[in-house]
Parts: C-alpha cells; sequence; structure tokens
C-alpha cells in the first residue's frame, strides 16, 4: 500500500477533487504517507483513475469519503490510498494472435471472431489476456488480475482491432484519450433493412435492459450518454452496409443503436433476428484505430481487413444471391 497527503492551497480553492488530485501528481504537489514503490503508482496519474479511486473510498478529505464533484476548500487535507496492485494469476496460454503492430509501450491485436478479451465466469481461459500473457508476459495492472492491459474491448463475435497497454503510463494515456474522444474507432457492419438516409447520428442513453440483465438497450432513466456516427457505404435489396464510428464506448453500443433504428446488425445472435444469412455471428468489425501514441506523441493510425465470412457475405449482396 502507498498513501499521499494533498493540502489544498488557496489557488485550488472551488476545483473538483478529481482535477485538483491529478494536476497536484502531476506538479508534485504531495507529501508521502506509507511507504511504496511511488512509481508504480503515480505515473501520469489520470483524472478517470482518480474517479475510480474516489468511487472505491480511497480518497478522503479530512478522513471523510467524498464524491468526484466535491468542490475543494483551502485547507482541505486529501488522503489517497493506493492499494498494491494483485499479482497477475493468468495462465498464459500459446494461442496465436494477429499482431497488426507491437512496440515496448503497446500491442495492436486484430481479434478473431470467437474469441473472449478477459476471463470472465464460463471463459476463463482460450481469451486474448490469456494469449497476451503469453506472448507479452509484462502488461499493464491498472484493471486487475483478469484484465491486465486491457484499455477497451469488443464483443466476442465482433472481429478487429484493439490496442493493449504493456505499462501503466501507456493505459493512462490511452484510457483518457479514448474518455475524451481523442482516439477514434471505426467499425464496419451489414445490418438489416435498406437504409434510406446517406447517413446519421444516434443519440441515445444505453444500459442494462431493465427485464433482461445480459442484454443492454436504449434505456432513458438509467442509461449513459450513448452517441453513434454512422454513414451509408453500399445499399442492397434488404442489407445496408454501413460505417460507424463511435463517439462513446458503451457495452453492444453499435448492435443496440442500430436495433433501436431498425436495422440490427445481420447475424447478430441477441439484437438480430433469425436470418443470419450465413453469418457466424453479428457482421461488426472493428476496421480501424486512431490515437495518439503515449511515447512518441505522434498521431497513428492502424487498419485491419474485413474478415473473410464478412466479405463473403458481401459478395453474395451483391450479386443478388442472398435476399
Amino acid at each position: 500500500m502507498y498513501t499521499i497527503m494533498i493540502s489544498v492551497e488557496k489557488e485550488g480553492e472551488g476545483k473538483r477533487v478529481d482535477s485538483y488530485v491529478a494536476l497536484a501528481v502531476a506538479d508534485g504537489n504531495f507529501s508521502t504517507g506509507e511507504l511504496g514503490d511511488e512509481s508504480s503508482y503515480l505515473s501520469e496519474l489520470s483524472r478517470s483513475t482518480v474517479q475510480k479511486l474516489i468511487e472505491n473510498g480511497k480518497v478522503t478529505i479530512d478522513g471523510k469519503t467524498v464524491k468526484s464533484n466535491y468542490k475543494v476548500r483551502t485547507g482541505d487535507l486529501i488522503e489517497v490510498i493506493f492499494e498494491d496492485p494483485e499479482e497477475l494469476d493468468i495462465e498464459a496460454e500459446d494461442i496465436p494472435i494477429d499482431i497488426v503492430f507491437e512496440d515496448s509501450d503497446i500491442v495492436v491485436i486484430n481479434k478473431p471472431r470467437g474469441m473472449v478479451v478477459h476471463p470472465a465466469p464460463g471463459n476463463y481461459s482460450g481469451t486474448l489476456v490469456n494469449a497476451l500473457m503469453f506472448h507479452c508476459g509484462e502488461l499493464s495492472d491498472i484493471n486487475g488480475v483478469k484484465r491486465p492491459g486491457i484499455v477497451h474491448r469488443i464483443d466476442k463475435d465482433t472481429t478487429g482491432l484493439l490496442v493493449v497497454a504493456k505499462n501503466n503510463k501507456s493505459h493512462h494515456s490511452l484510457a483518457e484519450q479514448i474518455k475524451v474522444h481523442d482516439a477514434a474507432r471505426t467499425y464496419y457492419a451489414i445490418v438489416e433493412g435498406t437504409i434510406k438516409e446517406s447517413g446519421g447520428t444516434v443519440d441515445a442513453p444505453v444500459g442494462r435492459h431493465p427485464q433482461d440483465r445480459k442484454k443492454m438497450c436504449v434505456n432513458v432513466k438509467n442509461g449513459k450518454s450513448a452517441v453513434t456516427h454512422f454513414k451509408v457505404l453500399e445499399r442492397f435489396e434488404k442489407c445496408t452496409f454501413v460505417e460507424c464510428k463511435l463517439e462513446t464506448g458503451r457495452t453492444h453500443q453499435i448492435r443496440v443503436h442500430m436495433q433501436y433504428i431498425g436495422h440490427p446488425v445481420t447475424g447478430d445472435p441477441v439484437y438480430g433476428i433469425k436470418n443470419h444469412r450465413g453469418m457466424s455471428g453479428q457482421a461488426l468489425h472493428a476496421g480501424k484505430i486512431e490515437f495518439t501514441h503515449p511515447s512518441s506523441g505522434e498521431k497513428v493510425c492502424y487498419e485491419a481487413d474485413l474478415p473473410y465470412d464478412f466479405t463473403e457475405l458481401l459478395k453474395k449482396l451483391r450479386n443478388g444471391l442472398i435476399h
């Protein structure tokens, strides 16, 4: 465990506590409490990480827990507690993975259909994390023992790109970019029905389905803000090929939003229709990802071709072989 103490100065009066802590750490304006390896806790401490600490009761002011939107006052004494990271106990497995790019900070993976990203009940082996533990060994530990290195996810039956962090500095940088929409993720999908418009935006909150907790839905009352921009690339008799760009990244967001506007993703076993048109999973592919490299500061862009079954379905649709 490692703790730091921050005394609020006059110029900080009225600032949100999450923002104040992140800035104070960045500027070195804190004193240490219990001893520990400072570098493993404070490297690029982001506001989002501070918010998680607050949610877990690890940030107190004068001994009392607070919320992220608490406005600090001159003389407040903030204590931040960092728990020792759990030792990673994920079993490394020699599973082939398609590496698009790799260096000492990140690895960009083109995930195949059917692979779960990280261990969870019912899937403790055969996941991307198991494969990464074998290939990389060292990954960021911010998300704990079950999700080392995982900054964002894509569904089991969705194919395509995701970036994994090898260290905490990279994880903080990538997570913050996704949060403030500096990282761009582009998906390609075949959806049911013909979309007449050239494109549009779906701005509808996504949350847990009130009756089926395994599903998500547009949930105005309890959902979180979710925005998807889509553009029509090609129209067929009963399907449409679209490009989708995420402004937010809620669970199942594209699948839920496309169902919401009456055009569910083809082959989607949860939100789609019974006619899968030969697909073994949803026709949804994370084809492009853009972000700023955590170390070099350069804007980078990686792309992955559509998978075989996706391109085969497009061929059949173009040739009128599927109705």
